[in-house]
């Protein structure tokens, strides 16, 4: 594919808000998770990486009909690291037309459903939400898209991508598309998640949180750690002349193995990574970091380090990060892609925190300590339920 120039990027998970925090917070090793102090007692026994200060933000009178803990969240993210002046400067360049919005989630703004429910009030009519949560763009997937649209004022196409955790890593391949089709000249790309009771309680059910921090890719790990988060980027075309971040290429497959479980021999994933490669025109021995899935769940992990060991050389870093935010679902994409992006930035390859005892599929590929080193290349992965799998190669011009 033709490079796409990353103009400007941003993340705000439990490490805190924007870029800056992300880094210090990777190179301190200090994790985000804490325990569980999300939503009414009695609550689940488990760890969270929860933002703070979401509770806090108030969104302009013009957009009010959009309130919610995940759009307020959404325009917490908006305002870091002059990501608005970034996309406001884009719209003057090619017309807010040209420039598109995509963005991932995965329970979008679920959250103000689930209030709303609570709350339900009788009428002669028979139940009703109440009239504060009587906003119907707030209880649809595209909520989060419709939103950011209209916060920003930008009038291209706007999907929202609901894939599961691939949601906001998938919104990268979908922009790069559209840009490639001549429909617009830049692309408006991120992803948000909140918690709610939906995804602290779904994942429990599923027998798939641990009570304690989660381990990625430690042989003793029994679980993974929720979290919530929300990132952005803005992607254009790229003049042959300019130096900086590049998206190089995405892969994407569905190899729909189950509802919930990957294929055991990581094929799809192994699709994904390799036609990510292709499209970027690189060969895997010159990858210099990938920040894997890593959910810490016991069939997740042990899948990704057999896909990754027989496609990459030994030379490889890679790592997860999510012991550091929690897995942020639907915003993981983006998350993670900040943190490769952050590598190419500073050269610093995080570990992989709270490990100890390699997962016997572990090759000498997955690390579990930090190194700094200068990087050319790095890759993204988010796998979702279904088989859903994305991979994205990031590089320097």
């Amino acid at each position: 594919m033709t490079p796409l120039a990353i103009t400007a990027y941003t993340a705000t998970t439990a490490l805190g808000h924007g870029r800056q925090a992300q880094a210090q917070g990777l190179e301190a090793r200090r994790s985000g998770l804490r325990r569980n102090d999300f939503g009414p007692t009695p609550r689940l026994d488990c760890w969270i990486g929860r933002v703070d200060g979401v509770e806090d933000v108030v969104l302009p009178p013009e957009l009010a009909q959009w309130d919610c803990r995940n759009n307020r969240l959404a325009w917490l993210a908006l305002g870091q690291d002059g990501v608005l002046d970034a996309v406001q400067a884009a719209a003057g360049r090619y017309g807010a037309a040209r420039v598109a919005v995509v963005i991932g989630t995965s329970t979008s703004s679920i959250g103000a459903s689930e209030e709303a429910y609570t709350r339900l009030e009788q009428d002669a009519e028979g139940e009703r939400f109440p009239d504060d949560l009587a906003r119907p763009i707030v209880h649809t997937p595209h909520s989060l898209g419709d939103f950011v649209q209209h916060a920003t004022g930008l009038a291209g196409p706007c999907v929202t991508v609901a894939t599961a955790c691939s949601s906001s890593a998938k919104v990268f391949a979908q922009a790069a598309r559209l840009i490639q089709a001549g429909l617009v000249d830049a692309a408006l790309v991120g992803g948000v998640d909140t918690l709610c009771g939906s995804v602290l309680y779904g994942f429990n059910a599923l027998q798939l949180v641990s009570k304690n921090p989660c381990m990625p890719f430690d042989a003793h790990r029994d679980g993974l750690s929720l979290g919530e988060a929300g990132g952005f980027a803005l992607i254009e075309r790229a003049d042959q002349a300019q130096a900086g971040l590049q998206l190089r290429g995405y892969g994407e497959s569905s190899d729909a193995h189950h509802m919930s479980a990957p294929h055991p021999e990581g094929l799809g994933a192994q699709l994904a990574m390799a036609d990510a490669l292709a499209r970027a025109g690189i060969e895997p021995a010159q990858l210099d970091y990938l920040n894997l899935h890593g959910t810490s769940t016991p069939a997740n992990d042990t899948v990704e380090a057999i896909a990754v060991a027989k496609l990459f050389p030994d030379g490889l870093h890679a790592a997860s990060t999510k012991a550091w935010t929690g897995h942020t679902l639907g915003a993981a994409g983006i998350v993670e892609s900040v943190f490769a992006l952050i590598a190419l930035d500073t050269g610093y390859l995080p570990g992989t925190l709270n490990a100890h005892t390699p997962d016997p599929a572990c090759g000498p590929q997955i690390r579990f300590a930090p190194e700094r080193r200068p990087v050319q290349y790095a890759m993204n992965n988010s796998f979702g339920f279904g088989g859903n799998n994305c991979a994205l190669v990031f590089g320097r011009a």
